[in-house]
C-alpha cells in the first residue's frame, strides 16, 4: 500500500494572508485538523487546529465582541504557520510515511510529486489504512498463528489453506519475544474450526481464534 491509496485528494487549503476566524470555521464546518498553506499555487506551510487555538484570543479575555471580531480579523494564518512542513511523495509506501509522523512526532504529512499538493495524509488516514490492510469491513474469522523464523514456513502454512480451498483475505506478519513470530490471517469462513485443526495436526500453535 502506498500514500496514494490512502491520503485524501485535494485538500482544503488557505494562504497566508486568511484570517484566523476564517480558518478556524473551516476547521469546524469541515471537521479537517490540518490545513496546508499555499502561496501562489506553492506549499509555504501547514496550520493545525491547535496551533490556530493558541494564537487566538482566549475564551477568558475581556474584550468586548466588537473588539475580539476586530482582534481576529486581523490575526492571520501567519502567525501560527508551520514553515517548511515534511511531505511525502505520492509513491511513498505507507509504513514509511507512519513511520517518519511518529519519528517527528507529527499528526499528518503533506503529500507533494513536482512541487506540487497533491494531498494529505493524516493519522485518522493510518487508521483507516489498518483497517483495509487487516480487511476488517469483510466477513470472516481471525487466527494468529505462532511460528518460528525459519525459511518456507509461510509457504507451508498457506498451502493448507490452498489444500482446504480457503481464501485468505489478509495476512500480516508481527515479530514478538524470543524471535517468535505471529502470522494474523484473516480467512472467508465464519467457522474455522476444522482449518484450525489441521493447522495444529501439521504441528503449528494457534495463538487464537476470533
Amino acid at each position: 500500500m502506498f500514500v496514494r491509496d490512502c491520503m485524501t485528494r485535494s485538500p482544503i487549503t488557505i494562504t497566508p494572508e486568511t484570517p484566523i476566524f476564517q480558518a478556524l470555521d473551516i476547521v469546524v464546518k469541515k471537521k479537517v485538523r490540518h490545513l496546508p498553506v499555499l502561496k501562489d499555487g506553492k506549499v509555504v506551510g501547514l496550520v493545525t487546529e491547535r496551533g490556530l487555538l493558541q494564537v487566538s484570543p482566549s475564551p477568558a479575555t475581556t474584550l468586548s465582541v466588537y473588539e475580539l471580531n476586530y482582534v481576529l480579523s486581523k490575526v492571520t494564518v501567519k502567525e501560527a504557520l508551520v514553515k517548511n512542513p515534511i511531505s511525502v511523495p505520492s509513491d511513498a509506501p505507507i509504513e514509511e510515511a507512519a513511520q517518519i509522523m511518529r519519528e517527528k512526532k507529527i499528526g499528518s504529512l503533506l503529500v507533494v510529486d513536482n512541487e506540487k499538493l497533491v494531498g494529505i495524509v493524516t493519522q485518522t488516514d493510518m487508521v483507516e489504512a489498518m483497517v483495509r490492510l487487516f480487511g476488517l469491513r469483510k466477513a470472516g474469522s481471525r487466527i494468529v498463528v505462532d511460528t518460528a523464523d525459519r525459511v518456507g514456513v509461510l509457504a507451508e502454512i498457506t498451502q493448507i489453506f490452498k489444500e482446504k480451498d480457503i481464501n485468505i483475505i489478509s495476512l500480516v506478519c508481527l515479530e514478538v519475544e524470543g524471535g517468535r513470530f505471529h502470522l494474523t490471517i484473516r480467512v472467508s469462513m465464519a467457522d474455522p474450526a476444522l482449518l484450525v485443526g489441521e493447522i495444529e495436526a501439521r504441528g503449528f500453535k494457534i495463538v487464537s481464534v476470533n
